[in-house]
């Protein structure tokens, strides 16, 4: 059975075939990332947090993103890896790969706490957290609450590829939005009713991450298409090598961002200092916080991109395996027109409706100043973010092809050399809108390139008559099997 059973992803239409995978994932990324997202909506509502707490989330997301960046390297890299293993009818691997990702993220989640806990007030310093000392004092707050459910909440984000691998989005679709679901009832109940605080929403949020886990925890006792055994939670250091290869791409997108948010928080806290409003006492948190809404409903963006292209990673790894480029080359154009009108959506809400976006995160109880830095901050950030869901697509594109190198080399550019570079010279010019300007700057420059690798993947895809005979046993398998 584990050999035949997903034979549909080398027949069944692409378009069909990308609704079924694609949705769910997409669901699943913007219900996770709600989870940030919520805390913050309430807490810019809450009037005795305001835009200290808001300038505090920015500050603690980025250290969530480095276990978000562990987790996904481990589940991306298992979904590629039994992706082409079952392309390659080696369901042996695909278990071995499976079971060493769960070992993996238990392991490395109890580490990560270790160090934040150890570490927290040093940590909070480098991103940022020092620009006033309401900020630093929510900031530690809300971390330690955090910290703490960290290991559930790796575990549920590392195991929502693997569910998806084993043929069953829309389970992980649904324990990621039981998770979201449980921290937006949960928010108003302790930030309004219950003054907690920050201690509020970082309690809510791990309590969603709990629900999503146990979730997780259940689904690999009742896994579909891969049984796993005592011996598959053995690590294998060659299938554990090389699921952590398939899925460093993922670890750089995301760690590399953290990079490029640690660099932008210190420009904004150094910059701010130098400016004339945001240099008082009173208004010094605010060029953070705006930041960090933007970042955030760039994260809703951005969500809808990964979702659309690493729904895609099953069906471009099987069909990679066996044999039918025709077939990926397909998905690779659906992919990249569907991607380029998300960002076109997107820059038409941010350059028409920045006002109503930022009414949404509490403006009504700022100062003038707020408001005015956040309609620029909107226009201005993410001027360019149809070259970003772009490039995000390729780079997640070429991970499910097995194109490690070209995908972490073309990541890395993004988010180290220009991201970060040009966060860290552009204020040196420009001030602290020079801030802003990192970002269109860095994707324009990174769409150079990610055009490049885009049409060699084009030549590399041609498909072949050999490849289509190949392929053609494992599709009258699956028509015969849905015929009956």
């Amino acid at each position: 059975m584990e050999e035949t059973n997903q034979n549909y992803l080398a027949a069944e239409p692409i378009g069909r075939l990308m609704g079924r995978y694609a949705v769910p994932c997409i669901i699943s990324l913007l219900v996770g990332a709600l989870y940030n997202i919520v805390d913050q909506i309430f807490i810019a509502n809450a009037s005795y947090l305001g835009s200290y707490g808001n300038a505090a989330n920015t500050v603690v997301f980025p250290l969530t993103v480095i276990a978000l960046a562990i987790a996904v390297m481990i589940g991306d890299g298992c979904c590629a890896f039994v992706s082409l293993s079952l392309g390659q009818r080696a369901p042996r691997e695909a278990k071995r790969s499976m079971g060493s990702a769960v070992v993996l993220v238990i392991l490395s989640s109890a580490v990560l706490t270790a160090v934040y806990l150890a570490f927290s007030g040093p940590i909070i310093a480098v991103f940022g957290g020092t620009v006033n000392e309401e900020t630093f004092r929510y900031s530690r707050e809300y971390f330690f609450w955090i910290t703490l459910g960290l290991p559930f909440y790796m575990f549920g984000q590392a195991l929502n590829p693997v569910i998806r691998a084993d043929g069953s989005p829309g389970f992980a679709m649904a324990s990621t939005l039981a998770g979201a679901v449980t921290n937006i009832i949960l928010d108003p109940v302790f930030i309004f009713a219950f003054r907690w605080g920050m201690m509020g929403a970082a309690v809510a949020t791990v309590l969603g991450q709990i629900v999503t886990a146990a979730l997780a925890a259940w689904y690999l006792c009742h896994t579909k298409g891969i049984k796993l055994s005592k011996e598959d939670f053995i690590l294998d250091g060659r299938v554990v090598r090389r699921t952590l290869v398939l899925g460093i791409c993922s670890f750089l997108s995301q760690i590399s961002l953290v990079a490029a948010m640690a660099a932008v928080n210190n420009m904004i806290r150094k910059y701010g200092a130098l400016d004339p409003v945001f240099g008082q006492e009173q208004y010094a948190q605010i060029p953070m916080a705006v930041v960090g809404i933007v970042m955030k409903f760039f994260q809703v963006v951005i969500s809808v991109v990964v979702g659309m292209a690493a729904g895609c990673i099953p069906i471009a790894g099987f069909n990679m395996g066996a044999g039918r480029k025709e077939r990926v080359r397909e998905l690779l154009t659906r992919l990249l027109a569907a991607e380029a009108c998300v960002g076109v959506a997107a820059l038409a809400v941010v350059e028409l409706f920045p006002m109503q976006l930022i009414g949404i995160f509490g403006a009504a109880n700022e100062s003038a100043y707020y408001t005015s830095f956040a309609v620029k901050a909107f226009r201005v950030y993410l001027c360019m973010v149809v070259f970003a869901c772009i490039n995000k697509a390729a780079f997640i594109f070429l991970q499910a092809m097995g194109e490690a190198a070209a995908s972490t080399m073309l990541s890395m550019v993004r988010e180290i050399v220009f991201g970060v570079g040009f966060a860290l010279l552009l204020p040196a010019f420009f001030g602290l809108d020079g801030v802003l300007y990192s970002m269109p700057v860095s994707d324009i420059l990174t769409a150079a390139i990610s055009g490049v690798v885009i049409l060699r993947t084009y030549r590399q895809l041609g498909g072949s008559e050999q490849a289509r005979r190949r392929a053609r046993p494992a599709v009258l398998a699956w028509r015969g099997g849905a015929a009956q």
